[in-house]
């Protein structure tokens, strides 16, 4: 039994637990089934696809393609022993489209997260521009691997192959590492400047830095399935570098939206942010008194002798929204963001000093009396006026 059969059961096993705790969790948050997104979706198709990776890397390990080694004679192959390199060898080319497929899908539901986390941010251009730079090169790479490095495409399975790209595939596999890579990296960042700028508990910093750690290591996976590829193309050590890849790219996509169902089984508290220099990272207060992702109090009196405004500031008491996967949480998942306004207008009418009580004001309101200069000089004209003898 070789190393693979073991490990890849247990990261195998790992990920559907993660993706169906995912699943619950966005049964929990959006409050039924029907209302899963797109990225729900592609995150099941992704693990079907790893699971075709899985069962023909199985299969890879004890069969040979038609990679031959240099100074093998083939002429002395048999009937039986060119079937079975072309059967390994359609596999190869199996196993390699389904590699792509399931981590492409890592990438489009990592980005869509992204697309909603930050619909109300300066990066969301860069996610727009990440998302374009993965479609097409997705889309690049499948032309030059199924039409281009390789002619005619039949040559993938041939023994022997006209083309050493039809069976070692190194141009292929340079364009896949650095399209993969590049793309890992730009993926893995982004979220980095929320990190920084939001105010959280260790803990919970603790736990967003643990995946990154997991990308850090996907992304090594992806170089190391290379690296074998190019130094030991008869040896399994690329294959299990390939799941490895695989399967630490869903736990990557799937962890963070586990949350809710872990909370609800945990009874954790909420995650709490405070923002640093007075900035809302998840959106921006209008002069109206609209926050989006923060909770904030606004109250106005007006009068017509004196304009004074109250203006509240957010109290370290007040609860802070939870924010777990996204813009989301305020957006109602469907990416329109909700607006509250809470705007209090009182007119104080001209009386007696004796008859107003005195006011009692919370201890996070801040009152800015704004008296106009012209109102001011007309009020020490009249008590001027008001003390000279008649």
């Amino acid at each position: 039994m070789s190393i693979l059969q073991p490990e890849s059961g247990i990261w195998y096993s790992l990920c559907w637990l993660v993706v169906i705790a995912r699943l619950a969790s966005r049964k929990l948050h959006l409050g039924s089934w029907r209302r899963l997104q797109v990225d729900d979706y592609l995150i099941v198709v992704a693990m079907l696809t790893d699971t075709i990776l899985m069962a023909v890397m199985e299969v890879i390990t004890h069969t040979s393609s038609n990679l031959i080694a240099p100074g093998e004679d083939v002429s002395a192959f048999t009937e039986r022993e060119i079937q079975d390199r072309i059967y390994g060898s359609k596999l190869v080319l199996v196993s390699e489209q389904m590699q792509i497929i399931t981590i492409w899908l890592v990438k489009a539901c990592l980005l869509l997260m992204y697309y909603r986390m930050t619909l109300l941010l300066p990066s969301h251009k860069i996610v727009i521009a990440t998302a374009a730079y993965v479609a097409i090169g997705f889309v690049v790479m499948e032309i030059l691997y199924l039409g281009v490095w390789c002619r005619p495409f039949s040559q993938y399975w041939a023994v022997p192959p006209s083309n050493e790209q039809c069976s070692a595939a190194t141009n292929h596999l340079i364009t896949n590492s650095v399209l993969n890579i590049s793309s890992d990296i730009i993926i893995i960042f982004i979220p980095m400047p929320l990190l920084f700028k939001v105010k959280l508990p260790l803990k919970n910093k603790a736990i967003l830095i643990m995946l990154f750690l997991i990308g850090t290591f996907t992304i090594v996976a992806a170089a190391l399935n290379k690296y074998y590829s190019f130094t030991n193309p008869f040896g399994n050590e690329w294959t299990i570098w390939y799941l490895r890849e695989s399967y630490t790219a869903l736990l990557c996509a799937n962890l963070p939206l586990t949350y809710p169902l872990v909370q609800r089984i945990f009874k954790l508290k909420n995650w709490s942010y405070q923002s640093y220099g007075g900035r809302y990272p998840y959106g921006r207060g209008t002069t109206r008194g609209t926050m989006h992702g923060t909770h904030s109090k606004f109250s106005a009196i007006r009068s017509k002798h004196r304009n004074q405004r109250l203006q509240s500031v957010p109290s370290t008491n007040d609860r802070s929204i939870r924010r777990t996967e996204s813009e989301e949480q305020i957006n109602d998942g469907r990416g329109i963001p909700l607006e509250i306004y809470h705007n209090t207008e009182v007119t104080v009418q001209s009386t007696s000093r004796t008859e107003i009580e005195p006011l009692e004001y919370p201890k996070n309101v801040v009152i800015v009396d704004s008296i106009r200069k012209s109102e001011e000089s007309d009020s020490h004209k009249s008590r001027a006026s008001a003390k000279s003898p008649v």
